[in-house]
């Protein structure tokens, strides 16, 4: 009598999961770092770059931890850059992204011709943006930037070039595009799946990156001098971070190939993406959803305290056992990047008069570490990230959740663009690192045998 063939895509699944499966004591047998980090966080030294530098935290002379962590762009740190264009009343993310592709502070001049350079580029065809946005629209706007991206390919005549100054015209091509492709995907997405009103506004050629882009998604074109300034500062925090981020390492992984540089930059998109990199300032906000919705009074530490408590314990909101937005694989007594948007934040928050709220997400991050460390072991310390007040700021901006992981891709093609080129110059070979296989040996049966 046959057996019954069970081929659905659930026992399939299951029999490749079990398949699959490594036993996790052979990491420590093997000293294999996970995520190539060890248990305290530590990074396994893979590259040498000089663009960016994560700092876990200041250390003393005799290694304690001693102050917080830090974020230095190409040798300066990223408190003394912000603080230099605040004060001066100027917007960052331009001079900022001059700095980290070519190394240096522009001067006046400089700036305004690399802005100039910048905004010429925001252009698309027309025949373009309805074949490549319009016609197909996804459901996820990181993939649909890819597709694009991939789609830009067919437009350039020296598409396969790698050499540097060929990379350089692509490079601010693509960061001049990414707000423009952000938009118009997102647009094609709301027209298409939630029955808006399809409105395109074409990009504007003198407006900065941040004005443009609020201009491009707002039906009345415009925002004031403070939410472009936020913008442009969230910008900024999260143009680079270092060359081990995932998706900044996947640049260097797979221009190290030798492909192009938009089948690079999708890869970087692709990685970005994920929910565990990009995506984790959409969850903080959906969790902060639920947290107005369930604690009744939001000045209470202890109702704020219980329901951090569900969180950890797997009984509220997605039964993941995470708080998120608090903790990061590098940064142990605080992010800088958090503290940064967080002091200006707060200042948007008494525009909009949503102070209440504002002190509620101060509440939560004091409160998160003290829960998080009664429920499991802490191996270094644990603090707010970018993520937990950037969710915040793009809602306080009528940003929609679709475009949150978006913005990041914005502001992170610097930083890629800024690794790829680093990787070409450095005529680095093919990043392979080792994998140690641990299955057993066995023969080969005949099928009549199996």
């Amino acid at each position: 009598m046959s057996q019954k063939l069970n081929l659905t895509y659930d026992h399939l699944a299951a029999q490749s999961a079990a398949a699959s499966q490594v036993d996790a004591d052979l990491y420590s047998r093997y000293e294999v770092k996970r995520g190539l980090r060890d248990i305290n966080g530590k990074g396994v030294l893979a590259g040498l770059t000089q663009i960016g530098e994560v700092c876990a935290h200041t250390e003393a002379a005799d290694g304690t931890m001693t102050g917080p962590g830090n974020l230095v762009y190409r040798g300066i740190d990223i408190n003394e850059l912000v603080n230099g264009f605040l004060q001066s009343g100027r917007n960052g993310f331009e001079e900022t992204a001059y700095l980290l592709l070519f190394g240096r502070l522009p001067d006046a001049a400089t700036l305004r011709a690399f802005e100039a350079m910048l905004y010429a580029n925001r252009a698309l065809p027309a025949d373009f943006v309805h074949d490549s946005i319009l016609k197909l629209p996804s459901r996820d706007i990181m993939n649909a930037m890819s597709q694009s991206v991939l789609a830009l390919y067919t437009l350039d005549d020296q598409a396969e070039s790698t050499d540097l100054p060929n990379v350089v015209r692509q490079s601010l091509r693509l960061i001049a595009l990414f707000p423009v492709l952000a938009a118009y995907s997102y647009r094609a997405h709301a027209y298409r799946f939630s029955e808006k009103s399809l409105i395109l506004h074409a990009p504007s050629p003198t407006l900065s990156t941040a004005a443009n882009f609020l201009r491009m998604l707002r039906k009345n074109q415009s925002c004031t001098p403070l939410e472009a300034r936020l913008l442009d500062l969230a910008l900024v925090l999260h143009a680079e971070h270092g060359g081990g981020n995932n998706s900044s390492f996947t640049t260097h992984v797979v221009t190290s190939s030798g492909t192009d540089t938009y089948a690079a930059v999708t890869a970087a998109l692709c990685s970005l993406k994920g929910p565990r990199h990009g995506g984790a300032n959409i969850r903080v906000a959906q969790m902060f959803e639920e947290i107005k919705r369930e604690v009744k009074d939001w000045s209470n530490d202890g109702q704020i305290e219980d329901f951090l408590d569900k969180l950890v314990r797997k009984e509220a909101f997605d039964r993941s056992g995470l708080i998120y937005g608090i903790g990061h694989a590098v940064y142990s007594v605080s992010d800088p990047r958090s503290l940064i948007l967080r002091e200006q934040v707060a200042a948007l928050a008494r525009e909009k008069e949503l102070e209440a709220e504002m002190d509620l997400y101060r509440r939560v991050e004091r409160l998160a570490p003290e829960v998080i460390g009664r429920h499991r072991k802490i191996y270094k310390g644990v603090s707010a990230n970018v993520d937990f007040y950037s969710g915040l700021l793009y809602r306080m901006l009528n940003i929609p959740q679709e475009l949150f992981t978006p913005i990041f891709a914005i502001a992170r093609i610097v930083g890629w663009s800024a690794h790829r080129i680093e990787e070409l110059a450095n005529n680095g070979k093919i990043i392979r690192p080792a994998y140690k296989s641990v299955a057993e040996r066995r023969h080969y049966l005949p099928l009549e045998q199996r």
